[in-house]
């Protein structure tokens, strides 16, 4: 039995709805699956419905961009209570900052005569929590960029004309946030942070896990991972990081990680956490 733990959908910067997810899901006989869209968990209600629906486990989670002794990192958040007050509070304001920069990165490519506007990119968006591959997707519709590429080549990477630096929390209040919301704390693809002597620090402020599978590791590169978490207790975790179209071609299928650390995971969970109630799927992939 399979899973996939780090997939997105139109709620963030994903195009897939939750319901076309949770059927590709379903079509590559996924057993259980994690929505982490970016600052967000509006689309864990509409997931769940669906993963109910088909007989798929659904892990309510979210992605949120940290900073740790000045290195950028992603922190990826499972089992939350998507109802926690502090949580949605905290979340309200990350999407606000995250409009902020649209808006920013926008003023930046007028300047340049670039003939888009922030209304045309949150049309395109249509979320509360909207990124660069939006602005990018208005770029290919103004005509100015053939791909969402040669957008981020050209105008949204780092250090590129439009780029506007990330908000970013710090790792260890992200960490306690996830905690507080009932979940685990894991750092997203490792491989991208390239800091791995970091990890034993972000282990003393209470890291979870670290996703050892990941579509952008080989497998030379999981096997490192996860002699790293044995070292340090961690758990495993995997997913496609599949974001639908937006990275050119649909990654969900490709990245498999065994039911098991699901289980893994769940031990790690207060005995009284309603996802230690849950029953585990009976499918046979």
């Amino acid at each position: 039995m399979y899973t996939d733990l780090h997939l997105h959908t139109n709620f963030s910067d994903g195009t897939y709805t939750p319901e076309f997810l949770t059927a590709e899901a379903k079509r590559f006989g996924l057993v259980a699956v994690a929505l982490t869209d970016h600052d967000t968990i509006e689309g864990c209600d509409r997931m769940k419905v669906a993963c109910d629906n088909v007989g798929i486990e659904f892990i309510a989670a979210t992605e949120l961009t940290a900073e740790f002794k000045g290195t950028e990192m992603h922190l990826l958040g499972y089992f939350i209570d998507t109802k926690h007050p502090r949580l949605l509070k905290e979340m309200a304001r990350f999407q606000e900052v995250r409009q902020n920069r649209i808006r920013e990165m926008v003023a930046r490519l007028r300047e340049l005569n670039i003939p888009i506007t922030e209304e045309a990119v949150f049309t395109l968006a249509n979320c509360n929590s909207p990124g660069r591959p939006h602005i990018a997707r208005a770029l290919i519709e103004a005509k100015v960029c053939q791909s969402v590429d040669e957008a981020f080549e050209r105008f949204l990477k780092k250090h590129r004309p439009a780029w506007v630096p990330k908000f970013k929390i710090s790792a260890e209040d992200a960490i306690a946030l996830i905690h507080e919301a009932g979940g685990l704390a894991v750092l997203a693809h490792p491989l991208l942070v390239r800091r791995d002597e970091l990890i034993p620090d972000l282990v003393a402020a209470n890291l979870d896990a670290i996703e050892c599978y990941h579509t952008k590791h080989t497998p030379s590169i999981s096997e490192h991972y996860e002699g790293l978490a044995e070292r340090y207790n961690l758990l495993v975790t995997g997913g496609s990081d599949c974001h639908g179209m937006n990275k050119g071609k649909p990654l969900i299928g490709t990245m498999k990680l065994p039911y098991e650390n699901v289980r893994r995971m769940k031990s790690r969970l207060p005995e009284n956490h309603p996802a230690r109630k849950v029953a585990e799927p009976s499918g046979t992939y």
